[in-house]
């Protein structure tokens, strides 16, 4: 299993380069995501967005690559970015989209345009990865859907599977994350992950061990769950953390960012290509790091 987001990088350096189609990209952050996944071969990169901008940028900061982006104009409407960028992955031009200057709704409306996106009839849903000091980890959904019924959170984990497996992991461990390993009718979180759990025993949801309900600390540290005399395969030794619901997602995923300072990437699996929302407050590096994820998922 690739361990880190570094490993990551280096096997992409050596796969064929992909298009990524960037999304409203008269922004300075995803600009210079652009520039470093170029400079470092990555990806070649298709700017959608406000050419003026994006054509004073690249020549006040990279002049020599100023003919290696193909940009394409539709000035400063954000909705119309969306939609030119998702025909142009519907045209064959692009392999996965990075949202820019524009929102993830609109974005995400294109997308999910019945006659012209990109659906697929899977669910969609996000996928976080972090980078802790031993390894990498999963995390889903803290960006997509806001309360998941138990036939959403099975996609959920399969999405989380599949980009795993991506990330060179031929069996992740799958922790189902709630407050407590007990199950309560009176909490439905927990009656979820036991039936989910039970699932994926019976070869129902294959690819992948899960165990839950699992509190977080008995989900990732050894420690903690031989102190509370859990037996599993999962427990202490998760790969991939699976929330209960979007805010609980959100609100972790922020906290690895703005207290743990980790490296994270995100993408959003089950449309045709990888869909990569990072945040317009992430920095350049997240952003060529979730362009890194997208295209070892595509």
């Amino acid at each position: 299993m690739l361990k880190s987001f570094d490993e990551l990088t280096q096997k992409v350096k050596n796969m064929e380069n992909k298009n990524v189609v960037i999304a409203a990209a008269h922004t300075d952050t995803a600009l210079e995501a652009a520039l470093i996944v170029k400079r470092e071969g990555l990806a070649n990169c298709v700017l959608v967005g406000d050419k003026a901008y994006i054509s004073e940028y690249l020549d006040k900061n990279a002049p020599e690559l100023r003919g290696d982006f193909q940009i394409v104009d539709t000035g400063k409407d954000l909705a119309e970015a969306a939609k030119v960028s998702v025909a142009l992955v519907k045209q064959g031009e692009g392999d996965l989209i990075l949202k820019g200057k524009c929102d993830t709704g609109t974005l995400l409306k294109a997308v999910l345009d019945k006659e012209k996106g990109l659906r697929t009839g899977s669910i969609m849903s996000d996928v976080l990865v972090y980078e802790t000091p031993e390894k990498l980890v999963l995390m889903g959904d803290g960006g997509f859907i806001p309360l998941p019924d138990i036939k959403e959170k099975i996609s959920i984990i399969k999405n989380c599977v599949s980009v795993a497996h991506s990330l060179d992991n031929p069996n992740p461990k799958v922790a189902l994350l709630t407050h407590s390993e007990k199950v309560s009718e009176k909490i439905p979180s927990t009656v979820d992950a036991a039936l989910i759990t039970r699932m994926n025993a019976r070869g129902q949801i294959t690819g992948c061990t899960i165990d839950g309900p699992l509190a977080f600390d008995n989900a990732v540290s050894k420690h903690a769950a031989e102190l509370k005399g859990i037996i599993s395969d999962v427990a202490g030794d998760a790969d991939i953390l699976i929330v209960p619901n979007i805010e609980a997602g959100n609100i972790f995923g922020k906290a690895l960012t703005y207290y743990c300072h980790y490296r994270v990437a995100h993408v959003i699996m089950g449309a045709q290509v990888p869909i990569l929302i990072a945040s317009r407050a992430d920095d350049a590096e997240t952003k060529m790091l979730s362009i890194v994820l997208g295209i070892i998922s595509a």
